[in-house]
């Protein structure tokens, strides 16, 4: 159902600020049967405060059963139905990164990959190398590989172990397979194409692969990538046109920068490196009387969940908690808390377990729940929503929707 036309319908005018966090991966699972997930063993006195004078309940991003990427966990967030609206992971690293994307284009999400001598992946993140090597060795790909037979090939660093290809050229297609099997121990999948006209793409993919390969044979770590998201430029209705809202975006990681400018955010700059928690405050309080809608993004999390880090991410969430006060101070008038999808250290992956989430608002009701946990959330007033229902939610607390009917 789309309810684009509603919500434009309805739209009024308000002076009210919406600030929605999204601890990125927040949701977890305890090591042992009884344990404590993530959220349960960090120390959080100012999550446990701002908790009992909240709304909670439970979030499934996308849909029951299935382990979202981050694309359509944050699309739903915003307020588009992730199955309607699809994008594809190298186009919002293209669009994150203020590359030279252009109509027909094909863009990849690359990782730098440790390979075995025998192909197999023994690290899909090379050790995380530093953004600095990340550059380093993009350098010498674009050097060696500017063109795969007619169609040019133009690489850019990412962070860390992430990069990006651009493929340009007549006739590309963007139906083809990821070659990143998702697990050490394989060999990288061959590309495929899903229809008819892409067998071309797929093959151009193998063998830039092939040739990543034999340029990087002498890196101890970064010696082979690994692709997916294969994906040309799409184009979304913007939060203007179907809220009314003036939003912008605070992230550090270009996949998310591309995520918010895909639906009509601006994107703000942000000082320092990696998850770069001062900066974005002071974005954050630099720009606030500018917008009414600010989406604030916090990477380390999931990060570290995707490492099997427990205790690494229990730290980041009390990194996070340690933050919260100055945000509290700025006063929104709406603030929402969630994550995009659950990044469980014990499964070292995303997975399809509910997110908890948590609002503070004028106009809410009792809540039983004391803690911002999947355990505590299941008590909240809020009950268990979808995705795409919180933001008519805010948008109704912030007092910006109109009755709906005679």
């Amino acid at each position: 159902m789309d309810l684009f036309p509603i919500f434009q319908e309805l739209m009024q005018a308000s002076e009210s600020k919406i600030l929605l966090v999204v601890l990125d991966g927040v949701g977890g699972l305890p090591l042992e049967l009884g344990g404590p997930t993530e959220l349960e063993a960090a120390r959080t006195p100012n999550l446990d405060r701002l908790a009992e004078e909240s709304a909670l309940g439970l979030l499934t991003p996308v849909y029951p059963g299935l382990a979202p990427g981050s694309g359509p966990g944050h699309l739903a967030l915003f307020g588009y139905d992730p199955f309607r609206f699809l994008v594809g992971r190298g186009a919002l690293s293209a669009l994150g990164l203020g590359a030279d994307f252009r109509e027909g284009d094909v863009a990849l999400r690359g990782n730098f990959a440790t390979l075995a001598p025998d192909g197999t992946v023994l690290d899909r993140r090379a050790g995380r190398p530093s953004t600095e090597e990340n550059r380093r060795v993009v350098a010498r790909l674009q050097e060696a590989i500017p063109r795969l037979e007619d169609v040019e090939v133009h690489f850019y660093t990412e962070s860390e172990h992430r990069f990006l290809v651009v493929l340009r050229g007549e006739g590309l297609s963007d139906a083809v397979t990821d070659t990143d099997p998702q697990k050490a121990g394989l060999k990288p999948l061959p590309a495929r194409a899903l229809e008819a006209g892409a067998e071309r793409t797929a093959r151009l993919v193998g063998l830039l692969s092939e040739r990543i390969r034999e340029v990087l044979r002498d890196e101890p770590k970064l010696n082979g990538a690994l692709f997916r998201g294969a994906s040309k430029r799409p184009s979304f209705p913007t939060m203007a046109e179907v809220y009314g809202l003036r939003a912008a975006a605070i992230a550090s990681y270009p996949m998310y920068k591309g995520l918010a400018s895909l639906v009509g955010m601006e994107v703000l700059p942000v000082e320092g490196e990696g998850d770069a928690h001062e900066g974005k405050l002071r974005t954050l309080r630099e720009n606030w009387d500018r917008y009414d809608f600010f989406y604030l993004h916090f990477k380390k999390t999931d990060a570290k969940g995707e490492d099997g880090d427990f205790w690494g991410k229990v730290g980041e969430i009390e990194r996070f908690d340690a933050l919260l006060p100055e945000l509290l101070a700025l006063g929104p008038t709406v603030l929402a808390l969630t994550g995009d999808h659950s990044t469980p250290a014990a499964l070292k992956a995303h997975s399809w377990h509910p997110v908890p989430l948590l609002l503070k608002a004028p106009y809410l009701r009792k809540d039983e729940a004391r803690r911002f946990t999947e355990g505590e959330a299941l008590k909240g007033s809020l009950g268990h929503l979808r995705g795409v229902e919180l933001m008519p939610l805010l948008l109704a607390h912030a007092g910006r929707l109109a009755k709906y009917g005679a």
